[in-house]
């Protein structure tokens, strides 16, 4: 039996500690977690790592977010502000972390809304979550890496200027435009600072997730782990560097990019031998971003996983 809470003690609970016993103590906290089940859809046998209690919408689930919000306002921050010349210039953030010796390098790219050439938009509205879960304190202490967030004015995946699709460029096969200075940072930011090889990850949402397609595609078995939300249609089928562990996450009411897109993909991933793990959120919308980048297992996930 499932022991339930109201909204007004999940965040009396949530208040009463910090940001990063929260983010790593939600099973201390709460009592109880909430097993892979009808409300999160994991494919038999991939090991899903347990999620945070409380069914998707539930006042204990909605209290974990609305906390995250909270205990990371002004995280950003602590990003610096870059820009890469080549084809064209792309602006994009770093966050370097403490200490000396090889860390880990997280790539973000965002959804439609960080579209732009400001170096802003890309840490606002719903990118929030991906961008700031990481630079939780107690996150950079256990976990500390360098975090790296990109913009894109031009999109991610492939397009075809010259063919229109419903009033929209055509996607076609190739390195997205965005997707190709995006990977040329990353390999210069690991001649610049110390980073650890084999612990290379990308993460992202809806057109972001399009691109993690994208680059898995291009640069094939050089990201460690690869988390996506919601990820957008790309020519990507979801077979692409099937030895990367991969995390995807979905809401079954999207109205963005409809669920089948994430089944599809995940469907063809496992007949080609992959073995992702998959979670779909009964009731929400386009913004399951606000519950993947809130689940207290996903960071330690992450980072358990090496490139050999």
């Amino acid at each position: 039996m499932q022991t339930m809470i109201t909204r007004r003690e999940s965040l009396r609970v949530l208040a009463s500690i910090s940001a990063g016993a929260w983010f790593a103590g939600a099973r201390t906290a709460f009592g109880f977690w909430l097993a892979p089940n009808s409300s999160a859809a994991a494919a038999k046998g991939d090991s899903t790592p347990r999620l945070a209690p409380g069914a998707p919408m539930s006042a204990e689930r909605i209290a974990l977010i609305e906390a995250f919000k909270k205990q990371s306002e002004g995280l950003e921050r602590n990003y610096e502000a870059r820009t890469h010349k080549s084809d064209w210039v792309m602006p994009y953030r770093l966050f370097r972390p403490e200490g000396a010796g090889k860390m880990p390098l997280v790539m973000y790219l965002h959804g439609s809304g960080g579209q732009g050439d400001d170096n802003l938009k890309q840490l606002g509205l719903g990118n929030i979550f991906g961008t700031r879960v990481l630079l939780i304190p107690q996150n950079q202490k256990t976990c500390p890496c360098y975090v790296f967030v990109p913009q894109t004015d031009r999109g991610w995946a492939r397009y075809d200027l010259s063919q229109q699709t419903d009033g929209r460029p055509k996607l076609v096969p190739g390195l997205g435009d965005g997707s190709k200075l995006a990977l040329e940072i990353v390999d210069a930011l690991r001649r610049e600072f110390p980073i650890d090889e084999r612990r290379i990850y990308v993460t992202g949402q809806s057109m972001g997730g399009a691109g993690i397609w994208n680059v898995l595609k291009y640069r094939p078995h050089f990201f460690a782990a690869a988390a996506i939300c919601c990820g957008g249609v790309s020519t990507e089928d979801g077979t692409e560097s099937i030895e990367t562990p991969l995390w995807n996450f979905h809401g079954d009411s999207d109205n963005t990019v409809p669920v089948s897109t994430s089944r599809d993909r995940m469907a063809a991933r496992r007949k080609a031998g992959g073995h992702p793990l998959y979670t779909e959120y009964a009731g929400v919308d386009h913004n399951v971003y606000e519950w993947a980048y809130t689940e207290p297992e996903l960071v330690k996930w992450v980072f358990a996983q090496r490139r050999t």
